[in-house]
């Protein structure tokens, strides 16, 4: 290789990141301009009623403390976890048919599916799964 082979594989490996960065710096520039011209075109009218405390519609009385049942969120992430585990199923069956990535990507795949198999059992012990 000589150097203007190597001058013209630097300058081609940084134009890529330039690109990236030059989107990066034009996304910043959107969002604050999008700030801003909010900032500067909204009406400012304080009123007593819009200091209030908005929870969903619903006029704020009483304590803010309520209680909340944790099994719902440890059902939204079993679900969550199940979901991320079909969707790492459909690109390993269009490797898995690949020729040559046959046996290495079916013990990769019988390894995740080993380590969502011990966090299902692990929520079913702890008695996650049944509904009170």
């Amino acid at each position: 290789m000589t150097g203007s082979d190597v001058t013209v594989i630097a300058a081609d490996y940084f134009q890529s990141y330039s690109v990236v960065g030059l989107l990066a710096v034009v996304g910043v520039l959107f969002v604050a301009v999008a700030f801003g011209s909010g900032k500067l075109l909204r009406p400012v009218v304080p009123t007593r009623e819009k200091f209030l405390t908005y929870e969903c519609g619903v006029d704020p009385v009483g304590e803010g403390w309520a209680h909340t049942q944790v099994r719902y969120y440890v059902y939204a992430f079993l679900y969550v976890i199940f979901a991320v585990d079909s969707i790492f199923l459909f690109p390993w069956a269009t490797v898995f048919a690949a020729p040559g990535y046959g046996a290495t990507t079916l013990v990769e795949m019988f390894i995740f599916l080993g380590f969502l198999t011990v966090g299902l059992l692990y929520a079913y012990k702890k008695g996650v799964l049944t509904w009170t």
